[in-house]
């Protein structure tokens, strides 16, 4: 797709399924269990790699004083478990390309 425009997830499932010889069906299946696998393993093991496009990472932010930015008063942000995507070095050179 080199419209510009965001691939949908039945684009994506046209082109995955054009690119291994399978068809639409598999591979919406094979984008639906990738996904439950990675929120699987991110939740129990804090964090799921797919080689070459990134990670996902499980991480506790800390407590910390911040400003409400209408009123400029000062509020407790609680900490709190977040999630975090990091890119891969291939993902960020194959997109970006290298310096």
């Amino acid at each position: 797709m080199a419209n510009g425009k965001k691939l949908t997830k039945t684009q994506l499932a046209t082109e995955l399924a054009e690119a291994t010889g399978t068809n639409k069906k598999t591979a919406v299946a094979f984008m639906e269990a990738l996904s439950s696998i990675a929120y699987r393993e991110a939740k129990k093991a804090g964090e799921f790699t797919i080689p070459g496009v990134g990670k996902l990472v499980k991480k506790q932010t800390k407590a910390r004083l911040g400003r409400n930015p209408a009123t400029g008063a000062e509020i407790n942000i609680p900490a709190k478990t977040v999630i975090r995507f990091r890119v891969a070095k291939a993902a960020k050179d194959a997109v970006i390309g290298s310096k």
